[in-house]
């Protein structure tokens, strides 16, 4: 049962997770892969809008995406892309990254092995995640210009997108867990959490949304 202060802390900790960033011209839209189609979408709006004469998809498989995407969720995301019209020429894809860690690292040298000049990247995840993207890309990614962006949705239309309230609230609180935790393992840089974000994030944890938290001394 999800009661109206776990909703009401859910909202809070969506809120947070958000930039607010206003997309703007870059030098290539980097799709980070996960379970959502969504991403993929999102990508090829900002691609049409001409923000970007590039994509990358990146992204291998993980165990919440292996049944539903077995070449691997950039492949998946490229195909996407290609049936929404974009042309094959302009998206790349990186098959290998396990986290999001490695989603920014692997990009880069994509990027880099292909020749392409680099200023500004617009950076493109789940709403959930793009505080968490941008955290990670300003400490793996200095000296260029970042934009991280999503699909616009509401909490409530996310919700609904997935169709499963608890694992969402679950994601919610593992993301805002990692960047709590992962700045001390250098793994992104620090944010400032205000602290009814940190309340609504203690509830939800003792409240029992905890099947997205690492465990001490793994990360992703």
């Amino acid at each position: 049962m999800i009661s109206s202060q776990d909703w009401a802390d859910a909202r809070c900790v969506w809120g947070y997770h958000l930039m607010g960033h206003e997309p703007r011209a870059c030098s290539v839209v980097v799709g980070l892969g996960s379970h959502d189609l969504g991403v993929a979408d999102a990508s090829v709006e900002l691609y049409r809008r001409g923000m970007a004469p590039l994509i990358v998809f990146t992204g291998a498989t993980s165990p919440t995406t292996r049944e539903r995407m077995p070449r691997g969720e950039a492949v998946h995301y490229r195909e996407r892309a290609l049936a929404l019209g974009v042309a094959g020429a302009d998206v790349l894809v990186e098959k290998r990254a396990r986290n999001t860690g490695e989603n920014i690292r692997f990009s880069r040298a994509l990027l880099e092995e292909a020749g392409v000049e680099v200023s500004s990247v617009l950076l493109v995840s789940k709403p959930y995640e793009e505080r968490r993207v941008y955290a990670t890309a300003s400490k793996l990614w200095p000296g260029v210009d970042l934009v991280s962006a999503s699909s616009p949705m509401s909490f409530e239309e996310y919700v609904a997108s997935i169709g499963d309230e608890r694992l969402v609230i679950d994601m919610l609180v593992g993301a805002l867990q990692r960047l709590l935790v992962y700045p001390g393992r250098g793994f992104m840089t620090p944010q400032v959490v205000p602290g009814e974000v940190t309340g609504a994030y203690e509830r939800l944890c003792r409240a029992g949304f905890t099947g997205r938290l690492v465990v001490e001394g793994g990360g992703s």
